[in-house]
């Protein structure tokens, strides 16, 4: 069956050339009066290469224009050898390079910025999770205008209805990505205009919902207020009305038991067929993270006092929950190991009753000592025991991990370092699948063969939310060292989207070079170790409701084990 695309109307400026200026289209949806830009060319400039003409702003095929266009722009020359202020001087320049306009203002960076990419696929495109490090790196910088453009202007395709064989997800999703198009108005050669065309899922492979990307906007709308001190802009109606409605459809109700969310396959950053479907991890993280910023910036009122009760509900459930169930180290491994199964009891010890030989051989070997983390998944009769990087880093920005579990993961980081970093940090998950468990996991998928991709490959982006993670916990060494590794060899390897083999010799058989967020991962991680209190924009401080409720819940819990064992005469096995 035929996919449906987006439905609504784009959002358009006409460019005239009689009066040779940009006006607004009767019945057609303005630009916002609040994100006024300066009159422009018709053709926007394709970062670092050719202008776009009728398809896209990054696109290859081009309309009539009503000036002829600018000269393609020479590809800098890059040395081979460079110092550290040379390889941050020309990650800056390759940022800015990577700005995208939309009525003559900033609204976002494109994936990858390859000139001598013939084939860019998606990665002309404006990623919302993408974005997050180049929003972050601009803010730092104090360029506080393309993070206030991205957040309204993909607040107002949030609204947008959606449509996919017939079936129209809840309201509130955010895309995945947009583009912006150069296209002939109605068929007339002489007047042009400008469409944010959004993906919302029903392009991408898989058709996956990316369910991360309202959470990210969650997390940037507050870093932006605090790091900025414009608190306006969250105090907007419609930006309230936004929040609003990202959290009802993260909380709406169903059939699951658990408080964590429940996603399909490649809803993240791990966007394909990679067995996360459930509970993984990195939702979980983003999903608490989101919580608490959407409960500071909400703005008091009659109408919010039910979805704030449920919130707050919500973050206390979903925090003993991780805590508890998710966390694995030596003496939690051991204790797995022993479980007793098909245990009918409200008092069971193994409550999702894990078969022991579930415990995969190379784990019984890897965890050390002293360390620990939380696993990549937990379902019924089953836990994904990988090591996912991104959901463990964010646990701790997101004060989901408590302090003693928040260096734990870091002692695990340092210890396992030549699994998780060796050559280029940074693992996305370990180990990686590999022979019958690749075949059957991710369907034989080609681009995720072992140590590659996003099975074990290593992605150089987390580099800013490792180093947030650290200065967090004041381990900022750990970070220092990482940054260290990347400088040796990124630039010289035109700062590539992954890296594969087991220690990350070799880039990516399929990587984009000059991808966006490795570089603004760098930018990022770089700023924030010459200023770590500007991580606090990222950071949730432990709340002391939350810690209290867990500490009444954790007690709770362990007397009522105690009492079962001493009311029952047996366990009930069925």
């Amino acid at each position: 069956m035929e996919i449906a695309r987006v439905v609504a109307p784009p959002l358009r400026l006409a460019w005239c050339p009689a009066s040779r200026r940009w006006g607004r289209r009767k019945g057609r949806p303005p630009c916002p009066s609040s994100l006024p830009g300066p009159r422009h060319d018709h053709a926007v400039k394709r970062p670092g290469g050719e202008a776009a003409g009728g398809r896209s702003v990054n696109g290859a095929a081009p309309a009539p224009a009503p000036a002829p266009a600018e000269a393609p722009a020479k590809a800098p020359q890059r040395r081979q050898r460079r110092g550290p202020h040379d390889v941050e001087d020309e990650a800056w320049g390759l940022l800015r390079e990577s700005v995208v306009r939309y009525c003559g203002s900033p609204v976002g960076t494109i994936a990858a910025c390859d000139p001598n990419d013939a084939s860019p696929l998606n990665y002309d495109q404006v990623f919302i999770r993408d974005f997050v490090p180049s929003g972050i790196a601009f803010l730092l910088k104090g360029d506080y205008e393309i993070v206030r453009n991205f957040i309204l202007h993909t607040l107002q395709l949030q609204s947008w209805e959606k449509t996919m064989d017939c079936h129209s997800p809840g309201q509130g999703l955010m895309p995945a990505s947009f583009k912006v198009r150069v296209v002939p108005l109605d068929g007339d050669d002489d007047v042009t205009e400008e469409v944010l065309d959004p993906d919302f899922g029903e392009a991408a492979i898989g058709r996956v919902a990316p369910v991360d990307s309202g959470l990210w906007w969650i997390i940037l709308l507050r870093a932006y207020g605090k790091c900025s001190g414009d608190l306006s802009v969250q105090e907007r109606i419609d930006v309230q009305t936004g929040i609003k409605m990202i959290l009802k459809l993260c909380l709406a109700d169903g059939f699951d038991m658990f408080p964590t969310l429940l996603v399909t396959d490649g809803s993240c950053m791990i966007d394909r067929r990679m067995g996360i479907h459930g509970h993984p991890l990195e939702i979980q993280a983003l999903f608490y993270s989101a919580l608490l910023c959407a409960r500071e910036m909400l703005t008091p009122e009659d109408g919010s006092a039910d979805l704030i009760r449920a919130l707050n509900s919500r973050l206390i459930a979903l925090s003993f929950h991780i805590r508890e169930y998710y966390w694995l180290d030596k003496r939690k491994l051991n204790e797995i190991y022993r479980y007793k199964t098909e245990e009918y009891s409200y008092d069971a010890v193994n409550k999702f009753n894990i078969y022991p030989d579930q415990i995969p051989p190379w784990l019984v070997e890897w965890i050390p000592p002293k360390g620990g983390y939380f696993i990549g998944n937990l379902q019924p009769a089953h836990m994904d025991f990988r090591f996912f990087s991104l959901g463990n880093l964010w646990s701790i920005v997101s004060s989901l991990a408590t302090s003693h579990q928040s260096d734990a993961i870091l002692d695990l980081v340092e210890a396992k370092w030549s699994d998780l970093v060796a050559d280029m940090p940074m693992k996305i998950c370990y180990p990686a699948l590999e022979d019958q468990e690749w075949k059957f996991i991710t369907g034989s998928d080609p681009k995720n063969t072992a140590w590659s991709y996003h099975n074990g490959g290593s992605w150089p982006t987390l580099l800013w939310q490792l180093t947030v993670a650290c200065i967090k916990v004041d381990r900022s060494e750990i970070a220092a060292k990482a940054v260290e590794v990347a400088e040796r060899r990124i630039a010289n390897d035109k700062w590539p989207e992954y890296y594969d083999t087991k220690r990350a010799r070799f880039i990516g058989k399929q990587s984009r070079l000059f991808q966006t967020w490795t570089i603004a991962g760098f930018l990022v991680a770089k700023q924030l170790l010459e200023n770590p209190d500007k991580s606090r924009i990222l950071w949730n401080n432990e709340d002391e409701e939350i810690l209290n409720a867990m500490n009444r819940m954790t007690d709770a819990s362990n007397l009522k084990r105690r009492r079962g064992r001493k009311g029952l005469k047996k366990t009930y096995i069925v």
